[in-house]
């Protein structure tokens, strides 16, 4: 059967990500504010893939060796992304990444817009502002935060599964799995967007359904819009249940502490702290100029003066993402600060202006229902692209480009992590009862002491993190020290029997009483009740999302074609 022409889109949206990453490959990776972290988090993802494990939970160099449950509570695909291209070569993984990002969030983009029925190009056009808007090269260059650029591509995704003609719970599933196995954040931020356009679409429902059955369309509409969530929660869920269950056992509030809260980071407040201040500044400008611009756009689709040829359906679709936008610009405000306190689950976004992802996908959706009947001449479109666009990145790319010393690019950074002298903690996956200022940061694998509190002596071993199966003599009863921060999670074996016998140390290094004589020592990550059934659920959900796959497959083959 003969194809039709490849769409634009496939070759204008890559070319238009390479363009924004251009700045990186000319001039090495943007060193900002989360860079270190997720580096780090790729290079113990890739270790401990090259060793077999290819579900980790724990990261053994943070807290100088003494390690983290890093991996439980950081969602999987950023990290896994990041290995896998790390491993194939960690010089330009960085800026592969930020590639892959973007143009999956330009398809992504080009898939929402291609669903409000625009043309092709109205679409790309938006797919195209979409990847080079403001918030997506600010989250890119300044912030590198690499797991919420990822999200970006799903948030259109399920936009588009609420908004479509024909709603279906795997459509709405995916994406919603999605944004929770990539940023927690993001997750938060996509469901409660979920929730506000559902419930929309279930109020024009009721209105316009017939009296006669419009009970029963509005409940089959629910349904299948709850089956979609609870799905997609379901496909997440071997994270988001040891994700949940567990943070009790680590200092999570740190998360939320001064110059992390909500309260600290409404549009344009200000600090005692001038470089919070400043990312602040940027970012409120951001979201202002977002939150503006989406609604100039939606004026003339949501005022439809005498002889517009909007449709209902544009209007609708306006309507809706206006109502959504209006809610977003007051929750960037402190007007809004007892809702981020009471909803669930809100104040772990600690920055409101991170809703600009959703603002940046309202703005783009906007624009091409403006556009939506614009029809030019492809090569024309190329080469306005090719020529408008670097016009718009290269600058802004300068501005928030962070500058990498020495010690800090991707060489370095390797070079360090290979030497095993560990790297600092992360103060909300600190297990509960360890400080980190009482933690040693040359510390061996492990020692022996009288008491279990005392420090190590320098007897010139090189610091790492204790090793899963050794053994110890010692002529008289002792206490071995392992450089591995205690967690409920970790099973120690002495001599084969299981013990949790352990004495409490400040740093909370795992400290576990011995008796005289050889004492052989294992140590293993237990899968706990939480993970079990996690990875029993998602087993469950995935089933159901393959019976539901084949089952709808079967019955648009078995519709009459036209």
């Amino acid at each position: 059967m003969r194809r039709g022409p490849i769409p634009l889109a496939f070759y204008l949206v890559p070319t238009a990500a390479f363009l924004a990453v251009l700045p990186l490959i000319l001039h090495g990776c943007s060193c900002g504010h989360d860079f270190d972290f997720h580096l780090v988090s790729w290079m113990e993802a890739a270790a401990q893939f090259k060793a077999g494990n290819l579900h980790p939970s724990w990261a053994f160099s943070p807290a100088w060796n003494a390690g983290e449950p890093r991996f439980v509570f950081y969602p999987p695909i950023s990290w896994t992304l990041g290995a896998m291209l790390g491993l194939v070569r960690w010089s330009t993984a960085p800026i592969a990444y930020t590639w892959i990002a973007l143009a999956a969030s330009g398809f992504a983009m080009y898939s929402l817009a291609r669903t409000l029925k625009v043309s092709e190009h109205a679409a790309l056009i938006a797919s195209l502002v979409y990847l080079a808007n403001p918030y997506m090269l600010f989250t890119a260059y300044e912030r590198t935060a690499y797991a919420e650029l990822l999200a970006a591509a799903w948030i259109p995704l399920l936009l588009a599964a609420i908004l479509r003609d024909r709603i279906t719970p795997l459509r709405i599933a995916i994406p919603v799995a999605l944004l929770w196995l990539t940023n927690a954040p993001a997750a938060v931020m996509g469901c409660y967007s979920l929730a506000v356009l559902a419930a929309l679409r279930l109020l024009g429902q009721w209105i316009d359904g017939r009296s006669e059955s419009r009970l029963k369309a509005t409940i089959a509409l629910a349904l299948r819009i709850f089956t979609g969530l609870a799905l997609g929660l379901g496909l997440a869920a071997f994270y988001i249940l040891p994700a949940a269950y567990e943070r009790r056992w680590v200092q999570i509030a740190m998360a939320t502490i001064e110059g992390m809260r909500i309260e600290d980071n409404f549009l344009f407040h200000h600090t005692a702290d001038p470089l919070h201040d400043e990312v602040l500044h940027t970012a409120s400008l951001i979201a202002v100029a977002i939150l503006a611009a989406a609604f100039v756009i939606l004026a003339p689709l949501l005022v439809r003066p005498k002889g517009s040829n909007v449709s209902e359906q544009t209007r609708r679709y306006a309507i809706s993402l206006g109502i959504l936008g209006i809610l977003i610009g007051i929750l960037l405000t402190p007007a809004s600060a007892i809702i981020w306190h009471i909803a669930p689950e809100m104040t772990f976004l600690q920055f409101p202006w991170r809703l600009t992802a959703v603002l940046a996908a309202i703005l783009c959706s906007s624009l091409s229902l403006l556009l939506r009947r614009i029809n030019v001449r492809s090569l024309w479109l190329s080469v306005i692209a090719v020529i408008v666009l670097p016009c718009i990145i290269w600058p802004a790319a300068r501005t928030f480009n962070q500058f990498c010393d020495d010690e800090d690019n991707v060489a370095a950074r390797l070079a360090v992590f290979r030497t095993h002298m560990g790297t600092d903690p992360t103060d909300e996956y600190t297990p509960t009862n360890a400080d980190n200022e009482a933690l040693g940061q040359v510390d061996p694998p492990f020692w022996l002491t009288a008491d279990g509190n005392g420090a190590a002596s320098p007897r010139g071993e090189r610091p790492g993190t204790s090793p899963m199966n050794f053994a110890v003599t010692s002529p008289q009863d002792t206490v071995v020290v392992l450089n591995l921060r205690a967690f409920p999670a970790w099973l120690i074996r002495i001599n084969g029997i299981a013990t949790t016998a352990r004495v409490d140390r400040a740093d909370g290094l795992i400290a576990v009483p011995l008796k005289a004589g050889r004492s052989d020592i294992s140590i293993s990550y237990a899968m706990t009740l939480d993970r079990k059934l996690g990875d029993g659920i998602t087993l469950l959900a995935l089933c159901a999302a393959i019976l539901i796959a084949v089952r709808g497959g079967r019955d648009s083959t078995s519709e009459p074609s036209l």
